[in-house]
């Protein structure tokens, strides 16, 4: 079984509102450094993916703020897989500073080809598409 290390973000000043919070734009730039650490984490990084003719661009994205987080705060990020199949990747995004969460939320990706036609990642990418399965809830399977 792969070993993920959560990612950890440090907040920027020019992060924060003038209220001194982050501002609620930036979660979503989280989740994104946060799943291209994780690509790379189980082997997979997006230059490795875009070496193979692949993009994943975002197809859809939520998220519920649960606290809200300042400068200088440290976040460590949490992602799961949530739910995998041939073209469609869901991740799962826990967000917290300490033992308190502050975010989570979900982001949804297509798997296509240069040409933009949606690719079959268990033909492309066999041995990604089985760690996406390995990592991923059974139930969450097709």
């Amino acid at each position: 079984m792969t070993t993920i290390t959560p990612y950890v973000h440090k907040v920027a000043y020019y992060e924060t509102d003038r209220m001194g919070i982050v501002h609620h734009s930036n979660y979503i730039r989280i989740m994104e450094e946060a799943r291209l650490d994780f690509l790379s984490q189980i082997g997979f990084g997006y230059d490795e993916m875009e070496k193979n003719g692949v993009i994943s661009p975002v197809t859809a994205v939520a998220g519920r703020y649960k606290k809200t987080t300042t400068y200088p705060d440290e976040i460590s990020v949490v992602v799961t897989v949530t739910e995998a199949s041939r073209a469609l990747l869901k991740l799962g995004y826990e967000m917290k500073v300490g033992d308190t969460v502050a975010f989570t939320g979900e982001s949804e990706h297509c798997f296509l080809g240069q040409d933009g036609r949606i690719l079959n990642m268990k033909k492309s990418m066999p041995e990604f598409y089985e760690t996406l399965l390995r990592l991923c809830p059974a139930e969450a399977t097709p």
